[in-house]
């Protein structure tokens, strides 16, 4: 009999860690080669791990909601080959990427939480010094994001460790920590070895405290619990409205050339391609233009420092059947042609509706596109997908009367016209860099090429 040492796959480039969701085989059952063995996730995507080997499940070496590294040993699963030297796994070792998204796992943030070195921009002489680094216990693990709420409330690593948790094996989760941060008193915001909370003694006429874990009926309401993608995006989304300032701009296109081209082409293009063009990989293609003559637009921020992208790689928010976001990215969307964008968009956009994305399809976008006039919508103020500094909402395309100015006078006629909205971050895209980009994605919309063979 032999041994091989499951390891935890790759999942792309950018991806260095998973957490365990669910094993969905136990120690003595059988295992067929390609047969899944557990089920990870990283900070957006569910994948499951197969097994590469036929053979019998001997050990779990991790245990449900543990953060492992990539090419780490998970499992030890037992075969009828001769046992043979497996090389031993190398430890991975944390390298600097040029990524703008820092490595993140399901429980250290929400469609893309980025690392910390977007929010501490304190200098090492600050009051929060003294917490950096310092969150090594002996007595129990903490994840990354307990490790990073603590350090934006000051929590010292004495103080987290007195607090209860009601993880597995008395692991504290986030929402130990928020609930104990939330009951805290203002006057104990400042971190005291001394101080210990005590539980407020039940009065006798209080009713019981009911759990929300599950949906609960009361009355006409029902409490539902957000499920973990939810999560996600909930923090995700607060996250970056504290660390960004948000301006969003507005202007309104008159797309009646586009739309009619499309109207011309959509049928022969699908008919020789064998799928749809829409709006979208047309969107992408103008904003891709006017980040190559605005290419600050592409960047983001690491503490003082501004990172200017090489590469112009689209985000594109897409929404899931159960109602939950998602954001798959185009990667070097630069060197895509009109039919490479709208290829990439339809096998992206069915990935995820069929929940095929990888890891890897949703890293490292520098810049987001959400098309709110799917849902009939004119005009929105989307919030930024940090780290990025900016993103775009298209609007419905609308039927409106507008004025014309022609050489025999100013006429009025239907026009197709629809609204777009640049929200950015006033840290580093001022209202002249943001307007003046807004204004490009419009001219290259409104100037196009109705006899262009695509």
């Amino acid at each position: 009999m032999a041994k091989y040492q499951l390891l935890l796959p790759k999942m792309g480039e950018s991806v260095a860690e998973a957490t365990i969701i669910k094993w969905t085989k136990n120690p003595g059952d059988h295992i067929e080669e390609d047969e899944v063995v557990l089920e990870i996730a990283t900070d957006k995507v569910d994948s499951d791990v197969p097994s590469p080997v036929s053979g019998r499940l001997v050990e779990q070496l991790c245990k449900e909601e543990e953060v492992v590294q990539v090419g780490a040993v998970i499992a030890i699963i037992e075969t009828d080959e001769v046992e043979q030297a497996q090389p031993a796994p190398q430890q991975p070792v944390a390298q600097p990427r040029e990524s703008d998204e820092p490595s993140v796992t399901a429980l250290q943030q929400p469609v893309n939480i980025p690392g910390t070195e977007l929010l501490e921009t304190t200098s090492p002489a600050s009051d929060t010094s003294q917490y950096i680094g310092s969150f090594k216990s002996e007595s129990r693990f903490y994840s990354p994001l307990v490790k990073h709420i603590a350090l934006q409330e000051k929590i010292s690593i004495d103080e987290l460790d007195r607090i209860p948790g009601s993880g597995a094996e008395g692991r504290l989760t986030k929402d130990d920590l928020l609930n104990y941060i939330n009951k805290k008193p203002a006057a104990q915001s400042t971190p005291q070895k001394e101080t210990t909370i005590q539980p407020e003694p039940a009065k006798p006429e209080q009713e019981p405290v009911m759990s929300t874990t599950s949906p609960v009926s009361s009355g006409t309401d029902e409490i539902i619990e957000m499920d973990r993608m939810r999560r996600l995006i909930a923090d995700h989304m607060v996250m970056s409205k504290q660390t960004a300032p948000h301006v969003t701009s507005f202007i309104e296109a008159d797309v009646t050339g586009l739309v009619m081209w499309r109207e011309k082409i959509k049928n022969s293009f699908e008919k020789r391609e064998g799928e749809k063009i829409t709006f979208t990989p047309i969107f992408i293609e103008a904003v891709v233009k006017a980040i190559k003559d605005y290419p600050m637009v592409n960047v983001s921020v690491n503490g003082t420092q501004i990172i200017k992208k090489a590469a112009i790689n689209i985000s594109m928010a897409t929404a899931l059947p159960n109602g939950n976001l998602i954001v798959p990215v185009i990667k070097k969307a630069e060197e895509l042609n009109l039919l490479g964008l709208t290829k990439a968009v339809n096998s992206l956009a069915n990935k995820a509706r069929t929940g095929k994305l990888q890891p890897d399809d949703v890293q490292d976008g520098t810049f987001t596109i959400t098309n709110i006039g799917t849902f009939g919508n004119i005009m929105g103020t989307p919030i930024i997908n940090q780290p990025q500094v900016a993103i775009l909402a298209v609007g419905a395309i609308k039927k409106k009367p507008a004025v014309i100015e022609t050489a025999e006078g100013d006429v009025i006629a239907i026009r197709h016209i629809m609204f777009l909205s640049l929200a950015y971050d006033h840290r580093v895209v001022d209202g002249s860099l943001g307007g003046s980009f807004l204004r490009r994605i419009a001219d290259y919309l409104e100037n196009w090429d109705t006899d262009r063979n695509v």
